[in-house]
């Protein structure tokens, strides 16, 4: 609560002056600080703090080799942002959209001929491994949505890998 002192103006007078009387002012500035610690208290309880967005991905061992047949190997090569170059084994990359629509700032979603040969491929062969190479022009997103598409498609036998420059050799040859 704010008080005001008046006290008793000027005790002796002066000649040719008028006693002026001092207002002294004081403001009571708790009940102010506990609302405000109250107001900052209940909007930190309240807020839900956003989670972040992360990807459990584990890694082998080091130095790990695993044997896996050639033929049981699709690999997927991201050269740019709206091509994937599938191969199966040492057969030539095909060329396939990686999104539906040219736009891909909107678009998520896979396309549906790239979905559909990573379901073909998976029912077809249970001993299936996908390789994911991505390009340094290619976007870092563009691995993210097809990781998330895998999962989604509950495939679970795929590995990353450096994009080399056989890689790229390997594209120009794609059908």
């Amino acid at each position: 609560m704010g008080v005001v002192d008046s006290p008793n103006g000027g005790g002796g007078k002066k000649k040719g002056r008028k006693g002026s009387k001092r207002i002294g002012f004081h403001l009571d500035m708790t009940p102010m600080v506990d609302v405000a610690f109250l107001l900052l208290t209940f909007f930190m309880l309240t807020t839900t703090f956003s989670k972040s967005n992360t990807m459990e991905i584990n890694t082998p061992p080091e130095k790990t080799e695993v044997k896996v047949v050639e033929n049981n190997v699709l690999t997927l090569r991201i050269a740019d942002d709206s091509t994937v170059y599938c191969s199966l084994g040492g057969a030539l990359p095909r060329k396939v959209r990686l999104y539906d629509s040219g736009d891909t700032r909107q678009q998520s979603a896979l396309s549906g001929e790239l979905r559909q040969l990573l379901k073909q491929q998976t029912v077809a062969n249970k001993k299936l491994v996908i390789v994911v190479k991505l390009s340094e022009k290619a976007k870092y997103r563009h691995l993210v949505d097809i990781i998330d598409e895998l999962n989604l498609m509950k495939i679970e036998r795929f590995s990353l890998d450096d994009y080399t420059d056989q890689d790229a050799l390997a594209i120009k040859w794609a059908i």
